[in-house]
């Protein structure tokens, strides 16, 4: 007794450090959702900020005097002001503006044809401008552009911290309140349930830290594109594993409902074997052969679960066939006496039986029985009953009919001419008058002796099953302290 504290305490352990892991897991999957979500929002802000190519709907008949001259008065003087553009030549002819002269790169060839198309009155921009690509001219504005960055985010560091700080106190205390595991399983119907409970406190706080500090960095405008990216997010995602989410919300419902409980003998979906334990991914049986089986909770919950061990007692039924030349009505009181005699067999219900099937060859009896599972074994208590009705009808004279063939020569001859003889004096023998009741035996138990019966239930699984849950240590939703449904 004194070992089933140190393993129910280990176990709580493992189930804790599983937990934990899971839920490190997903922290560091929104985080990275989150900082992901970030980087393209901003990413997003920075192509709607980007100068867009100016479309010229109408373009006049005459042009007016001096626009050319003010055209390039104006583009030189912006190009001057701008580094990396001074070396820009500008020329115009009609609003057609041309240029020219070198450039670093591609980048700011792009920015002053885009600035030159923004001018008022031009008709088109022509780009004769020569990327250089030269070193040092690409990496002096990039140098100064990181310098210019790092100076910002050293001034902006505190403001940084201060969120950070912030954000991490709101998470702190998510985490020290989803730990009052008490309280949690006080309030929830199991163990599962609380861990749940738990979980999205943690989530909650995590996700009330992040939009803090999005907040405290001015990063507000981020937050509508952050929330429509996780929507689309977690409806693809929704859609991709809606088999595991199926399953993990069936294994709530099971958790709740409670269907069956630790070694029980259940018939799910056809399938047969003694409850080890509930998962949170599939409900864990173990056959009447010893094997391992395994099946998802999603189809646990929406299957026919037959549940032999919740009532102790339980009908047993077979069948047997007596001639056609016998009293069915004697064959029933025979064999439901037979079954009767037998001390495992309960007196209430009592055994019954009735007339299945009225053949040419044979009339077909189905006996039935009661018995207590917790004290008799099903399958050694049919075989038994089935033994002592079958014994009995043979002692009082019932025939046990064979498989009968008739065969029939359409020539008239028979190919076995030497059992001719013999066929015919069979075929003289008068007919069997039909039985009457045939008195009991005055004491059936001379048939066999059922003291020697051994119908005690088979311990060997449920010790296995035992063994297993001990063994193992892994979770268990089921809980004996839950209502059963």
């Amino acid at each position: 007794m004194g070992r089933r504290p140190v393993l129910e305490k280990k176990r709580k352990q493992k189930i804790s450090v599983t937990v934990s892991r899971r839920l490190l897991l997903q922290w560091l999957l929104i985080v990275l959702f989150l900082v992901g979500s970030v980087f393209s929002a901003a990413a997003e802000e920075g192509l709607s900020a980007a100068e867009e190519v100016k479309e010229t709907s109408v373009i006049e008949t005459v042009s007016k005097k001096g626009d050319d001259d003010k055209i390039k008065q104006r583009a030189e003087a912006i190009f001057a002001e701008i580094p990396g553009l001074e070396k820009v030549v500008v020329s115009v002819s009609e609003g057609v503006v041309t240029l020219s002269g070198p450039v670093a790169n591609e980048e700011a060839a792009q920015r002053a044809f885009n600035l030159a198309n923004r001018l008022s009155s031009v008709v088109i921009v022509q780009d004769k401008i020569e990327r250089t690509l030269n070193l040092q001219d690409n990496l002096k504005p990039k140098a100064a552009e990181y310098a210019d960055k790092a100076n910002r985010f050293v001034k902006s560091l505190p403001l940084i911290l201060t969120a950070l700080g912030i954000s991490g106190l709101i998470m702190l205390a998510g985490f020290l309140i989803a730990r009052f595991s008490l309280l949690w399983e006080k309030i929830t119907p199991n163990q599962f349930l609380a861990e749940i409970v738990a979980q999205i406190i943690r989530i909650v706080f995590i996700c009330g830290a992040v939009l803090t500090a999005m907040h405290l960095l001015g990063a507000s405008r981020m937050i509508g594109t952050l929330l429509g990216g996780a929507g689309v997010v977690g409806f693809a995602v929704g859609f991709a594993v809606k088999d595991t989410i199926e399953n993990y919300i069936a294994s709530v419902m099971l958790s709740l409902r409670q269907p069956f409980r630790p070694k029980d003998f259940v018939s799910i979906d056809n399938h047969e074997g003694v409850v080890i334990r509930l998962t949170s991914r599939a409900t864990i049986l173990m056959t009447s052969d010893g094997n391992h089986l395994r099946i998802p909770n999603a189809v646990v919950f929406k299957a026919i679960i037959l549940n032999y061990t919740t009532n102790p007692e339980r009908r047993f039924d077979f069948t047997l066939g007596v001639g056609v030349n016998d009293d069915p009505v004697a064959a029933t009181e025979a064999g439901v006496e037979a079954i009767a005699s037998l001390p495992f067999i309960l007196d209430s219900p009592r055994p019954g039986s009735f007339v299945e099937m009225m053949g040419d060859s044979n009339i077909v009896i189905r006996f039935m029985g009661w018995i207590n599972q917790q004290e008799t074994d099903f399958l050694k208590a049919r075989s038994y009953a089935m033994q002592k009705a079958r014994e009995v009808l043979a002692e009082q004279g019932f025939s046990l009919p064979v498989p009968r063939y008739n065969l029939r020569f359409d020539d008239g001859l028979l190919p076995f001419q030497t059992l001719k003889p013999r066929l015919e004096a069979e075929a003289d023998k008068e007919q069997p008058a039909p039985r009457g009741h045939v008195a009991a035996v005055e004491n059936i138990e001379d048939v066999e002796d059922v003291e020697e019966m051994d119908v005690s239930p088979e311990q060997h699984l449920q010790e296995k099953v035992e063994d297993e849950r001990q063994a193992t240590q892994e979770e268990d939703l089921l809980n004996e302290d839950s209502p059963k449904e």
